[in-house]
This record gives structure tokens, C-alpha cells and sequence, in this order.
């Protein structure tokens, strides 16, 4: 990085931080008011202009961020300080969920492809959220006059001229989360617990439970389709008519005020050789984090009061996504998950101070909040210290579980389309045997026909290699690594005089075993399973 380029950053961040401090000031001195009347309709549009100008200024560190991980997303960086790829650096290193960084980056990535929308970006004329929407249609000779139609474009507008130029489908929507939930008695919760295991060995030890219920579901459905004339479910359009009415009948809002855009602090672009100075690209990454963790506090905040008591409706919006669709220029789901941690870290005072005293990250904070109940919030936020968070979240998620299990209830967290499935299979179920079946019934059949298909297929040869990995329960023991193992490592390498002894052999995925310890820039010393000493090389 050239001196130029990084005063220019410096005094972009330094402008970024002076804003920050001046909204934090303002934005905590607006309570939640739980117990009485919320703020009225005088209330919102003040309320409105300090978040609009928190969202802007979020998203301008959010395009230097992207920038930097699409940066460490090439070759070995990860890896080098550790990580099997982007998604552990971000989750471990950064304390931001792996999807977003992944976004983040991958719109990084795409933009650079696209000089002219990049620009308008950075300086704040468009939005992240449009710019996504824009990307199928913004290249080549019609970039520029995409570029000049956007600020006259509503996201919903656009997504519209995409469909209509049959230009859809840049990979970047926001896919919808639906929970499968009904009482399940024991001998439906052992059919599933033995069907999930199965599925686990065949799909690998990290394959989240929905993709193991999809497998099972398809497995049925291949065997005995859906029967003729079943309507597919299709994703409700409510709300889209009225949208563009308020759009139409506010002339777009113009009678809000709209802050000046913020420009993005300088990225970084790395090189494409995955070599270069990764200690530096990691400080600018980790610098952007925090500041971009600040930032989230406020969309929490304030984006609370604005959800709570439905201010939004004062304003002229259709709904809360529309708001923050076209307001705030981000997702619905980004904004809410931040909005449902304030909440309950308005419920657990103990886990927000262990945040602010750098005890916990942002997404180990997220994890806690799932599980955790005011009388049980310090041990959680203890456990959390000691975790890396991959297995914090192997932890929260064994006591969703047993939870599940106390409670006689089966409950996955899956995609909207894994739900359509799941009632496919269920009416192939019934169809099947000629009645209506309960759906706990009907996923213990499903469940014991992956059984039947799979079982005796699987390779139960007992082999050194195999049996440290049964022993690690299939995941890589690489500190912070949530990559499933495929390989067993000899910590006294072969070459050396080691031997096949479980103790000489760890578990590692492909990537950290082929290139962060062969290529040099990990190393592991000591006795598995639980006296390994990890190093970087460096």
C-alpha cells in the first residue's frame, strides 16, 4: 500500500469515526421505553434521520471491508495465519458471521468487475442493497446507463427491471428460514437421531441438520414421488401492490430528508497471487471489523425502537422490510438480526457488558443469546471465553438438542424450499399408505427408508485412519476450524519414525492438511487427542 493511498484512508476512517461518535451520542440518549407509551409520530422522523445516517455509514465500511476479505480470500492467506478459508478467519478472527463475509466479499469481487457502479458505491450515491440488485444488468456497454438510472430507482424497481430484462439470478438474495417443529414421541426421536447420524457419515460430520433432512426427504421422494395434481407451495408477493402505491402516492419519500451519502474508506485489493504482506491486509481487516461492530450497535438500537413500535408506518413504508429495503438501502434480515440481539441483550444486561468489555465477540454474543436465561448468563459468557466459536456453536447446539429431547419435540431450522420438501415427502407418505399420518409419523418412515438405503452401504472397514476420526467425531481438530475431517495426520510424520498409534494421528480437513501443515505454516506437537500443542509458523 502506498503512503498516498493510506493517508487517504486514515483521514476517511478518521471522518468515519468523528460521525460514529457524534450518532452514538444521540442514538443513546432514545430509550426503549417498555413500559409506557412509545415514540410518536413526532418522534419517528428524528428517530429516522439518525438511523438512515447510521445505515449510510454502515454500509460504507461494509464496502472497504468486503474489499479487504475478497483480498484475504485469495490463495493461501487464510491459511497462513491458521484458517482452513474465509469463513473461520471471519467467525473466529473478525467475530462476524462466515455468510456475511462471504457476501460482503463476493460483492467486492463483483463490483470490481464493474468499474462505474463500484465508484457510485463508495461515494454513497447507491446503495450496497441496489447495487446487488443491479449487478445481473450493470456490465458491459449497459453499465453506465444503469449507473445513471439508479438514483431514480426504488430496490423494488429494480429488482422488477432485472426480472423484466430476464436478468435475474446473481446468486446474492436473501434466502428465507422457516423452523419444522411438532411433538415427536421416542421411537420417532430414535429413528431421526439414528437417521441424522447416518446422514452425518455420508454427508460429512459438519453438514448442518437441514442438509440432513434434506438428504433423508429426497432419498423417499426418489423412491416414491410426489403424487399428480399436488399444488407447490409458492412464496406469498403480499405486499408488493401496496408497496409500490406508498411509492407512487409519496413521490418516493421526497418529503423525508435524505442525508448526504458517505464515502467508503480506502480497501484493499492484495494482489492475485495470495502473496503480499498478510499481517498488514489482517490489521486493515481487523480495523474495519471493529469499527463496523461499533456501527452495529447502532442499527441494533435504533433499528428496535423503530421495529418495536412500528414507526415506520409514520413515515409512509409498507412494512418493515420496505423500510429497510428502501430507506436504509439493507436487508430485512440484516437489520433484524441485529434488532433481535438488542433485544435480548436488553434481557441479559450481563452478556451486553461482556461485550463492551471485549469479553465476547459479536457473534459469540449471538450464539450465548440463543441459549442463555438471566441466572445462567455469566456461565455461558465464561464457556464462551474458553470456546473458539465453532465450538461455542457445537456446544449451544447440543443443548438445543437435549432441549429438543426433554421437551418431546423434533424442531430443524431450514430454508424455506427444505420445507416445501418436507411436505412433499409427507404427502408421499400418505399417499403411500392410503390415509392421513401425523408428520412425526411420517418422518420416522422416511427416516427408516434412508436407513434401509443406506445402511449396509457405508464402509465400515476399520482402519487407524478411520478410527481417530470416529474418535474426533469427524471434524477437524485444528483450533477454530469447522471443516469436516478427511484425513488423519501422523504428528510424528512417517518419514520421521512415527507409527499409526491413535495417539500419533489427528484429524485434519484437506486444506489444513495439505497446505497448512505440509506447506509449512502450521505446525502440531504433542499426544492426541487433548495434549496437541498448535502453532503458527511464523
Amino acid at each position: 500500500m502506498d503512503a498516498g493511498r493510506g493517508d487517504a484512508g486514515a483521514a476517511e476512517r478518521d471522518s468515519l469515526s468523528v460521525m460514529l461518535e457524534e450518532l452514538a451520542r444521540r442514538a443513546w440518549e432514545i430509550d426503549v421505553p417498555w413500559d409506557g407509551p412509545g415514540p410518536g409520530r413526532g418522534a419517528a422522523a428524528g428517530i429516522d434521520r439518525l438511523l438512515v445516517r447510521v445505515a449510510r455509514g454502515h454500509g460504507a465500511v461494509d464496502i472497504a471491508l468486503g474489499e479487504c476479505l475478497a483480498a484475504m480470500d485469495v490463495g493461501d492467506r487464510a491459511l497462513r495465519l491458521g484458517h482452513a478459508g474465509l469463513v473461520d478467519y471471519a467467525r473466529e478472527a473478525l467475530g462476524m458471521a462466515g455468510r456475511t463475509a462471504l457476501g460482503l466479499a463476493r460483492l467486492a469481487r463483483e463490483l470490481a468487475e464493474r468499474p462505474l457502479l463500484r465508484a457510485a458505491v463508495r461515494r454513497g450515491h447507491v446503495s450496497p442493497r441496489l447495487a446487488q440488485e443491479l449487478l445481473p444488468v450493470a456490465k458491459g456497454e449497459a453499465e453506465a446507463v444503469w449507473v445513471a438510472r439508479a438514483s431514480k430507482l426504488t430496490v423494488r424497481e429494480a429488482a422488477a427491471a432485472v426480472r423484466a430484462g430476464e436478468a435475474a439470478g446473481h446468486g446474492l438474495p436473501d434466502e428465507d428460514w422457516e423452523r419444522i417443529e411438532f411433538p415427536a414421541g421416542e421411537t420417532c426421536r430414535a429413528r431421526v437421531k439414528q437417521a441424522f447420524e447416518l446422514a452425518g457419515e455420508l454427508l460429512g460430520a459438519t453438514a448442518p441438520d437441514w442438509q440432513r433432512l434434506e438428504a433423508i426427504c429426497q432419498e423417499y421422494l426418489g423412491a416414491n414421488p410426489v403424487p399428480e395434481g399436488r399444488g407447490v407451495i409458492e412464496e406469498p408477493a403480499a405486499g408488493d401492490d401496496l408497496e409500490a402505491a406508498l411509492e407512487a402516492e409519496t413521490r418516493r419519500w421526497e418529503r423525508l430528508l435524505w442525508p448526504e451519502p458517505v464515502a467508503a474508506p480506502v480497501g484493499e485489493d492484495g494482489g492475485e497471487d495470495g502473496g503480499g504482506d498478510v499481517r498488514a491486509i489482517d490489521a486493515r481487516v481487523r480495523e474495519l471489523a471493529a469499527m463496523r461492530g461499533r456501527w452495529d450497535d447502532l442499527v441494533g438500537h435504533l433499528g428496535l425502537v423503530m421495529q418495536a413500535f412500528r414507526l415506520w408506518r409514520h413515515l409512509g413504508f409498507a412494512s418493515f422490510r420496505h423500510y429497510c429495503r428502501e430507506r436504509l438501502g439493507m436487508a430485512e434480515r440484516t437489520v433484524a438480526q441485529r434488532v433481535w440481539l438488542e433485544r435480548r441483550l436488553h434481557e441479559l444486561p450481563g452478556l451486553r457488558a461482556a461485550m463492551r468489555q471485549g469479553r465476547v465477540t459479536y457473534e459469540k454474543a449471538r450464539l450465548v443469546a440463543q441459549v442463555a436465561v438471566p441466572r445462567d448468563v455469566e456461565e455461558w459468557v465464561d464457556v464462551a471465553e474458553k470456546s473458539t466459536c465453532i465450538e461455542l456453536r457445537r456446544k449451544v447446539e447440543a443443548g438445543e438438542k437435549a432441549q429438543m429431547c426433554a421437551r418431546e419435540r423434533v424442531s430443524v431450522l431450514v430454508p424455506r424450499r427444505i420445507v416445501e420438501l418436507f411436505e412433499d415427502g409427507c404427502s408421499a407418505v400418505m399417499h403411500r399408505e392410503g390415509r392421513w399420518i401425523p408428520r412425526d409419523e411420517c418422518l420416522a418412515v422416511m427416516c427408516d427408508h434412508f436407513i434401509d438405503a443406506w445402511e449396509g452401504i457405508r464402509d465400515r472397514r476399520r482402519t487407524p485412519q478411520r478410527e481417530a476420526i470416529e474418535r474426533d467425531k469427524g471434524f477437524c481438530q485444528v483450533p477454530g476450524c469447522s471443516r469436516a475431517a478427511v484425513h488423519a495426520h501422523h504428528v510424528v510424520w512417517r518419514s520421521r519414525g512415527g507409527g499409526d498409534e491413535l495417539e500419533n494421528l489427528v484429524s485434519l480437513c484437506a486444506g489444513h492438511h495439505l497446505h497448512g501443515v505440509h506447506r509449512g505454516y502450521l505446525r502440531v506437537s504433542g499426544k492426541a487427542p487433548d495434549r496437541l500443542v498448535w502453532a503458527l509458523a511464523d
